[in-house]
């Protein structure tokens, strides 16, 4: 399997001062803003999403 997903910046304050959570199970510490938070992933899409500018009825 890969490794864990790994976020670029906090998403409450977004600051880079990120580290592996102690608590495990994929949670991360912002050292910023003191929040810890984890990235979960909530499944597939089952149509997938319509993007605007290629829809083919816009003339």
């Amino acid at each position: 399997m890969s490794e864990r997903a790994a976020p670029f910046h906090c998403p409450y304050c977004g600051d880079e001062d990120l580290r592996p959570g102690e608590q495990g199970h994929g949670a991360w510490e912002c050292g910023a803003c003191n929040r810890a938070f984890q990235l979960k992933f909530l499944g597939l899409l089952a149509r997938g999403l319509e993007r605007s500018d290629t829809r083919e009825d816009r003339i």
